[in-house]
């Protein structure tokens, strides 16, 4: 950790991660719980709905490579600053606003804002925690996997509540504050990610640029298949348990137990591929235990959806934090790690955008969920053989 970080104490320093990184799901996972609903209200099919956590999901790829512009023209603080307001302005705009125009423009500055948030934060940790950069991946992805638990959890029964889901989908900006605040706390000092200047870059690009490098294209399609999973289950599941019988009182529950596990893994995994880091082994294991889950799910039976439930909370905890760790354990210093990751970003959120929004597709022409878990299935199963060919973080196969 960097002289200048240990000064501010490192506590502040984890909470700041935190409190931002809550605030980088919530406004795409309360769709799932409110699908059903919002497609009824606004009779939309499933396809116009499911843009809804497609757009922000484009977005976040399309717009990652803004990141590393971002923060040379304005700063690490000021661009911080923008996104969270920009993120707390529209989630609280749909409690204000109606209609489906309203929530599709909400999504799409909500996921430029996103995807500008999400590689400064790689690439502060790996410039300020280059020795422990596991362990405060860890912390980044358990407060994202906060941020969708509680969302995935709490929008139905705010909903139930109130009977109004402009109320449960706007009620998600007030996190926005403590990211806010604690920022602000935070950057007394000016803290910046430091950057290379352009030509200096250039030369690098020739010879490690991540767009010329399979590597980084490996990294590319396995963060996008683990983003496709993730942002599927979350959008999906609620749907599914509801097509096989349970209320949506129920359906949220269950989102909410698979979140729940989520969060802890969210910081467990990591630290625990700190210890032991044969990453192929880790990933292995939490794509058996995500095959496992779905064909639980496909059953139908509620009491093996409820261990289902618990199961997926391994891949959804873990597959995020192992795959922003690759582009930190590949790179030298916090300028490569920004641009592989936006690279990874790119690409890989794209994907995630695509391929939940074909599950809306099909099922819209089917009212079938068999092909929504063949394509989960046949995702999982790439995925096994993507990670024959990432290396450990040693070096080794």
């Amino acid at each position: 950790m960097s002289t200048q970080f240990k000064k501010q104490g490192s506590i502040l320093i984890l909470f700041t991660i935190f409190a931002l990184s809550i605030n980088l799901r919530p406004a795409i996972t309360s769709i799932g719980p409110m699908l059903e609903t919002i497609r009824e209200q606004l009779s939309l099919t499933n396809v116009h709905v499911s843009l809804l956590t497609a757009i922000p999901v484009f977005c976040m790829g399309v717009f990652a490579s803004l990141a590393p512009i971002f923060n040379r023209q304005l700063g690490l603080k000021r661009t911080m600053y923008i996104m969270l307001i920009l993120i707390g302005v529209m989630t609280a705009l749909r409690g204000v606003v109606s209609g489906f125009p309203i929530l599709i423009g909400t999504a799409f500055i909500i996921g430029i804002s996103i995807a500008v948030i999400g590689p400064l934060l790689s690439a502060m940790i790996k410039q300020h925690f280059p020795d422990r950069a596991a362990s405060v991946i860890g912390v980044y992805s358990f407060g994202m996997g906060v941020g969708s638990a509680a969302s995935a959890g709490l929008t139905g029964l705010f909903y139930e509540t109130t009977g109004s889901y402009f109320f449960a989908l706007s009620i998600w900006s007030v996190l926005v504050i403590i990211g806010l605040v604690s920022w602000f706390f935070m950057m007394r000092d000016n803290i910046e990610v430091r950057q290379t200047a352009p030509k200096v870059v250039q030369a690098k690009a020739r010879g490690k640029s991540p767009w010329k490098t399979r590597k980084a294209w490996l990294f590319l399609l396995f963060f996008g298949l683990q983003s496709s999973l993730f942002f599927s289950i979350i959008t999906w599941l609620a749907p599914i348990a509801s097509s096989a019988g349970m209320t949506l009182l129920q359906a949220g529950t269950l989102l909410s137990v698979m979140t729940t596990v989520q969060i802890f893994l969210n910081i467990l995994l990591p630290l625990m591929m700190e210890k032991y880091p044969a990453r192929k082994f880790w990933i292995n294991l939490m794509l058996a235990s995500g095959l496992l889950a779905t064909i639980l799910f496909w059953t139908g039976f509620h009491p093996l959806m409820w261990v289902g439930a618990v199961i997926m909370g391994i891949p959804l905890g873990g597959l995020f934090p192992v795959a922003l760790l690759l582009p930190l354990d590949e790179t030298d210093n916090a300028d490569e790690t920004n641009s592989w990751t936006a690279m990874m970003q790119t690409g890989g959120f794209i994907m995630a955008g695509i391929l939940p929004l074909l599950i809306a597709f099909i099922f819209d022409r089917t009212s079938n969920h068999t092909y929504t878990f063949i394509i989960l299935i046949t995702m999982y199963l790439v995925m096994f053989a993507l990670t024959v060919k990432i290396s450990d973080k040693k070096g080794s196969f």
